[in-house]
């Protein structure tokens, strides 16, 4: 490696490749201009391939049908839906049109569904109809029953006062809203709106706001601009070295920075071809996709490899045109790396590192990186960024190899959270430093490993899942006293939760019917797997609850095993 020896955990990444300096929507152009006759989307379930001039006209469509629709640039628009064409043209569309898309977890159920229209003034919901045991339009209904009797795009809601329009992926009319098609019917490729609202936009105008969680319970808006999130696009496509020959299959969610930023703009930054092998995860369906597509990327968190792998019709798949990937969203087992490598083929699979309020990744293995240490450590800083590992007490750099929370800083660093300049403030400190919360390692030569997180935080198969949150809602059970929620370690998702419950003087309860009061409210990933209820909490000599001492008896009493990750 050319570079001298660290003895201070700080780093900075390489500035040899210029940053992108326009916006999306340009950028997009000029590789629809390069590419035309390529392939850019496969969207195999359902059975449509479109090159990138085809993908280029159809997003120059839909954005003349939002600014039709009275959209204008820096207005919010809200996608709740699962991976799909019409995803990554709403991506596409959104960026030429300047308009703010806010991705929603189509786990999140109508509370959330309504926090989150209303925290970031959501002018349109675009929306599936259902997926497996959820009704969508049932929830949207529950939300906006004036919808029933409401023009398409008139739409005045009680509860969500901004919402005028609700557009839905069906093919069945639907009262009060438009359907897709109809919406794309409205637009013109040709439209000069576009090229005029186009020259008016920034790279650093916020184009995207994802929703994470936080300790004190709802979740933040973290608000991205095209400057974050197509340059971290392209510099994780530079560690994969992909290029225009590449496909790359993705099974991660689009809703999430994995499926968005290290999948779609990771290819259309190449010239490359974006694979979804489904709407979601199905690990059959991905065998068959890399095998069927040709593959030479596939994308996902260490579950998802997990399944593939111990699929009982694994061996019957040809697998070998895979060469890279990632592996993100929770620690990764080295075991499972090494398999992917050999049985998958994977030989230049890459483990990534990020947050969400960096655009995602900060840290980022490469083709090249040894594999023990490619299964061992997250890779070295990112281009164009800045790491450092501090004491969370006196902020002091720490020597390499000693433990500290990572800060990061540079290009990738979001704008903020929206309309909360105070927990904004909290996060990113007064010279840029966005603080993880994460618990790092840096050793001499840059890699970084991450041991531990300040905060509770829980990840369950790659969600990001606060403890506050499920707390505060389960304190509005009418038997309950007090809670706390802790991870637990679980072979499958990496954790799961375990809520401890103190009732109320009298009151009875089961583990079953707290978690049925909690189906349908909360996102299914939030409900507790496993309820305890208790007389009291371990607690300090001043009153703080003991989180990692309840964790411990839980996983004694349970007889859980912690996870051997890298």
């Amino acid at each position: 490696m050319n570079r001298s020896s660290l003895s201070l955990s700080h780093d900075i990444g390489s500035t040899d490749t210029p940053l992108i300096e326009i916006p999306i929507g340009q950028h997009f152009e000029l590789m629809a201009a390069r590419f035309p006759e390529r392939e850019a989307l496969v969207s195999r379930h359902q059975g449509m391939r479109l090159t990138y001039a085809e993908l280029d006209r159809e997003a120059n469509r839909l954005a003349s049908a939002l600014i039709r629709a009275d959209l204008r640039k820096g207005d919010r628009v809200g996608i709740w839906a699962h991976n799909s064409s019409e995803w990554l043209l709403m991506q596409i569309a959104t960026a030429k049109a300047g308009i703010v898309l806010v991705n929603i977890n189509p786990a999140y159920r109508v509370t959330e569904l309504e926090y989150a229209l209303n925290k970031v003034g959501c002018k349109m919901l675009v929306t599936m109809t259902a997926y497996k045991t959820s009704d969508y339009l049932a929830i949207v209904n529950e939300l906006a029953p004036e919808l029933a009797s409401a023009l398409p795009g008139q739409l005045s809601a009680a509860k969500a006062p901004d919402l005028k329009t609700v557009v839905q992926l069906g093919q069945t009319p639907v009262p009060g809203m438009l359907s897709f098609a109809d919406l794309l019917s409205t637009g013109d490729p040709g439209d000069p709106e576009i090229a005029k609202v186009s020259a008016t936009l920034d790279a650093n105008d916020p184009i995207n706001i994802q929703f994470t969680s936080g300790t004190t319970g709802f979740p933040k808006g973290a608000t991205l601009t095209h400057r974050n999130i197509l340059n971290n696009g392209f510099f994780i496509g530079e560690c994969m070295k992909l290029t225009e020959h590449d496909r790359l299959c993705i099974p991660v969610p689009l809703y999430h920075c994995f499926g968005m930023v290290l999948g779609n703009l990771a290819c259309l930054t190449h010239g490359a071809t974006i694979v979804y092998p489904n709407d979601g995860f199905d690990p059959l369906t991905v065998l068959e996709t890399v095998q069927e597509e040709k593959c030479t990327g596939l994308h996902g968190v260490p579950t998802m490899f997990i399944a593939e792998l111990s699929h009982p019709r694994f061996k019957e798949f040809d697998l070998s045109s895979l060469r890279t990937g990632i592996m993100a969203g929770s620690p990764c087992p080295i075991e499972v790396m090494k398999q992917v490598v050999e049985l998958m083929h994977m030989r230049e699979v890459t483990i990534a590192y990020g947050m969400t309020e960096t655009s995602p990744v900060s840290c980022q293995s490469t083709t090249e990186t040894p594999l023990d240490r490619r299964v061992s450590t997250v890779g070295l800083v990112q281009p164009h960024l800045e790491i450092k590992v501090i004491d969370a007490v006196t902020g002091d750099v720490v020597p390499v190899g000693s433990t500290g929370e990572l800060c990061t800083k540079g290009y990738s660093v979001m704008q903020g959270y929206w309309g909360d300049a105070e927990k904004t403030r909290e996060a990113i400190d007064a010279a840029g430093w966005m603080h993880t919360g994460d618990l790092a390692t840096m050793d001499a030569d840059g890699y970084v490993n991450i041991v531990g997180r300040i905060k509770d935080m829980v990840i369950r198969g790659g969600e990001n899942i606060y403890p506050r949150e499920i707390e505060e809602f389960l304190y509005k059970h009418p038997a309950v006293s007090d809670v706390q929620v802790i991870g637990v370690p679980d072979a499958k998702y990496g954790e799961e939760l375990c809520a401890w419950i103190i009732l109320k003087n009298g009151e009875q309860a089961t583990a079953d019917e707290i978690r049925a009061f909690c189906q349908g409210k909360i996102a299914h990933y939030k409900v507790p797997r496993y309820v305890r209820f208790v007389e009291s909490f371990p607690m300090t000599i001043t009153g703080k609850i003991q989180k990692f001492v309840m964790r411990d008896l839980t996983k004694q009493e349970l007889k859980l095993q912690e996870n051997k990750t890298a």
